[in-house]
């Protein structure tokens, strides 16, 4: 029983740690109203199910601020990639640019990141 126990750990582990990181493969920016915009984010992640999937991603400021998050309430096992939207994201005057990047359950932050100049 103990010998079963401990090869379910070990498959599960595995499993696991074969989903990766959470990487941003695209990212399409719209200026909305003064100083805001939105952001159409595309990612890629091997989500296996409740317990490892691409959870979040952020748009960060130059300075390493996260001026808006997205959260991701659940795994996207049969849908990969996937886009999802956020929009009203008050951006500083004078920034120029932005990094999106991707969180998952297990790794948290990594990935590949994307950054972004801002449409003027």
């Amino acid at each position: 029983m103990l010998a079963k126990l401990l090869l379910g750990a070990v498959l599960l582990t595995a499993v696991s740690a074969h989903a990766g990181e959470a990487d941003v493969e695209r990212v399409r920016v719209t200026a909305e109203t003064a100083g805001t915009f939105g952001f159409d984010v595309t990612l890629r992640h091997a989500d296996t199910g409740w317990k490892h999937y691409a959870d979040r991603w952020d748009v960060v400021g130059p300075d390493g601020k996260v001026l808006g998050a997205r959260t991701l309430y659940h795994p996207h096992e049969n849908e990969q990639p996937f886009t999802r939207s956020l929009s009203g994201v008050r951006i500083p005057p004078g920034v120029k640019s932005v990094t999106i990047r991707a969180h998952d359950k297990i790794h948290g932050l990594g990935g590949q990141t994307k950054r972004v100049e801002l449409p003027k």
